[in-house]
C-alpha cells in the first residue's frame, strides 16, 4: 500500500510517498538554484513556498558530461534537466523518532555523479532503522573553479549547507540531529573529510565514513590549474564575471576537450579542494589526525584497475615505472617492498598499487595511526570476475548498499557476487552509524583492519612497510 506522508520544514510542507513501511521524500531543495545571480556564489537560502510541495521525484542533476568509453560502460549516469540542483532525498522508517541519520555524499572525481543513481537507494538503511539522506552538490567548473572574485570550494560549501539543513530539519522525518553520520565514497569521501576539516561542519557530525576518499587539499595555485587551462582554452580571464558569462555547456565542452585521454593518475589536472581561509583553512589530511570524531575509513585492494584496463597496465615498462617513481618521489626501497608484497605482479600492477596507495590508502592509514582507538579501518578485497577489475575502485558500493541485483552493481561485480558479503558490509555500516561499532576492533597499535572478502577476517594491515615509505 502506498500513502502520501507529509513533513513540515522551516521553508514549507513537503509531500512524499510511503511503501512497505518506508517513507521517501525526494528532490527537496536545501539551497536556492545556483544559477543566474547565484552562479559562482556561496549557496543561498531557499525561499519559502505555499502549500504542500511534491517530493516524489529526484531533483535536477548538476551539469556534467557522462563517463565515456570503458568507464562509461561500467559507471552509470542519470540526467535530469533543471536548475534546482541543490536538493536532498530522504528514506526513513515510517514511524521513526530519534533515529540515527546517515548523510550520503556521492563520488565522481568532483565532476560527475548524482544522488539519483538507483544504486544509492536508501531503503536498505531505512529498513535497519536509519534515516538516510542523499544530496547533490555543484560539480566541475561550477563547483570547484578557482576564480578571482568568486568564493572557493563551492561544491564543498554546498555540502556544508546541506549538512546544516539536515541538522535543522531532520527531526521532521524522525531523525536525531545529534546523531548524524556523514558518509561518502571517492570524491564524496573527500567532501566528508573536507566537512570534518571545518570547525562549523565538524560540530554537526557525530561519526564519519570515508570510502576510498583522497583527503589532501592543495594550494589555490595548484588547485586552480584546471581552471586556468579551461580559461585559456576559451580565451577568457579566470574570474567570476568571465565564467558567469559562459554557459555551463561551454565550460563542460572545454573541460571535455582539456581532459581527453587523461586518467585520475595522469594527464590533465583534475578538480581539487583549494586551501582557503574562509571555506577550508587547512588540508583535511592534517586536521583528521587531530580530531576525535569516530571514523570508519578504508579502500579497495585494486583501486587503480577501474582506471587502467589490462592493456594499459601491460604498457607500463620498468623505465616508465622508474620515471614515475622519480616524479612522485617514491623511494626505490618502496618499489622493492611492493614487489615483495605482490609476488607475480607485473610492473604495471606494481605501479598501480604504489600510486593508488600513495593517493588513498597511505593517507588514510596515517590518519588511523594518529588516532588508533577512534578509527576503524577496512580493506575491500573481493575480486570481481568482470574485465579483470579485481577489487577495483567503487566496487564495494553494491555491497555497502546491499544492491547486488542493481544494473550498476552488476556491471562491475557480475551476476554472482556473494550476497553474504553484502549482508556483512551493510550490517557493519549500519552498526557504525547506529552505535559506533561496525563489528570489529579499532585500528589500535596492532593496525587491525577488516579484510572484506568471500571469507572476511580481522587482520593486521597489509603491506605496511611499503606504505610507511611513501611520501606524504
Amino acid at each position: 500500500m502506498t500513502t502520501s506522508p507529509q513533513a513540515t520544514l522551516s521553508s514549507g510542507i513537503v509531500r512524499g510517498s510511503e511503501h512497505d513501511g518506508i517513507v521517501r521524500f525526494l528532490g527537496i531543495p536545501y539551497a536556492s538554484a545556483p544559477f543566474g545571480e547565484n552562479r559562482f556564489r556561496a549557496p543561498q537560502p531557499v525561499a519559502a513556498w505555499e502549500g504542500a510541495r511534491e517530493a516524489t521525484t529526484f531533483g535536477p542533476t548538476p551539469p556534467q558530461v557522462p563517463y565515456a568509453g570503458a568507464l562509461g560502460e561500467l559507471l552509470g549516469s542519470v540526467r535530469i534537466e533543471g536548475d534546482d540542483i541543490l536538493t536532498a532525498n530522504i528514506w526513513a522508517p515510517a514511524e521513526a523518532s530519534g533515529a540515527p541519520v546517515l548523510l550520503w555524499i556521492h563520488g565522481g572525481a568532483l565532476e560527475r555523479g548524482t544522488a539519483a543513481l538507483p544504486l544509492y537507494d536508501g531503503s536498505v538503511f531505512a529498513r535497519s532503522g536509519i534515516v538516510f539522506v542523499s544530496i547533490n552538490y555543484r560539480l566541475g567548473s561550477e563547483g570547484f573553479s578557482v576564480l578571482d572574485g568568486a568564493p572557493r570550494n563551492l561544491g564543498l560549501r554546498d555540502a556544508a549547507a546541506a549538512l546544516e539543513w539536515v541538522h535543522r530539519e531532520i527531526a521532521a522525518f524522525g531523525g536525531d540531529p545529534e546523531r548524524i553520520t556523514a558518509m561518502g565514497e571517492s570524491a564524496g569521501g573527500a567532501i566528508v573529510a573536507g566537512l570534518l576539516a571545518r570547525d562549523d561542519s565538524r560540530a554537526l557530525i557525530d561519526r564519519a565514513i570515508i570510502e576510498s576518499g583522497p583527503i589532501q587539499a592543495q594550494t589555490a595555485k595548484k588547485a586552480g590549474r584546471v581552471t586556468a587551462q579551461i580559461a585559456k582554452r576559451l580565451g577568457v580571464r579566470a574570474d567570476r564575471d568571465s565564467f558567469a558569462a559562459l554557459t555551463p555547456e561551454q565550460l563542460l565542452d572545454a573541460r571535455k576537450a582539456q581532459a581527453a585521454g587523461s586518467s585520475p593518475l595522469g594527464g590533465a589536472p583534475g578538480f581539487q579542494f583549494a586551501i582557503d581561509q574562509e571555506s577550508l583553512p587547512r588540508s583535511p589530511h592534517e586536521v583528521l589526525r587531530g580530531i576525535d570524531t569516530p571514523l570508519l575509513i578504508g579502500s579497495n585492494t585494486d583501486e587503480y584497475r577501474l582506471w587502467f584496463p589490462p592493456e594499459a597496465l601491460a604498457g607500463i615498462s620498468e623505465l616508465k615505472l622508474q620515471a614515475a617513481r622519480l616524479v612522485t618521489r617514491i623511494p626505490r626501497r618502496a618499489v622493492s617492498e611492493y614487489r615483495a608484497a605482490f609476488p607475480g605482479a607485473s610492473t604495471g600492477e606494481v605501479f598501480g598499487q604504489l600510486v593508488t596507495d600513495m593517493m588513498l590508502r597511505a593517507p588514510l592509514s596515517r590518519v588511523a595511526a594518529a588516532r588508533p582507538e577512534t578509527t576503524h579501518v577496512y580493506e575491500f578485497a573481493w575480486s570481481s570476475p568482470v574485465r579483470d577489475l579485481r577489487a577495483a575502485h567503487a566496487l564495494e558500493l553494491g555491497f555497502v548498499f546491499d544492491r547486488l541485483g542493481d544494473d550498476e552493481a552488476r556491471r562491475m561485480a557480475g551476476d554472482d557476487a556473494p550476497q553474504q558479503l553484502a549482508d556483512e558490509m551493510n550490517a557493519a555500516w549500519v552498526g557504525f552509524a547506529t552505535d559506533g561499532d561496525p563489528g570489529w576492533p579499532s585500528y589500535g597499535s596492532e593496525r587491525r583492519t577488516r579484510l572484506f572478502d568471500t571469507h572476511s577476517a580481522t587482520v593486521p594491515q597489509r603491506r605496511t612497510r611499503g606504505m610507511d615509505l611513501l611520501p606524504g
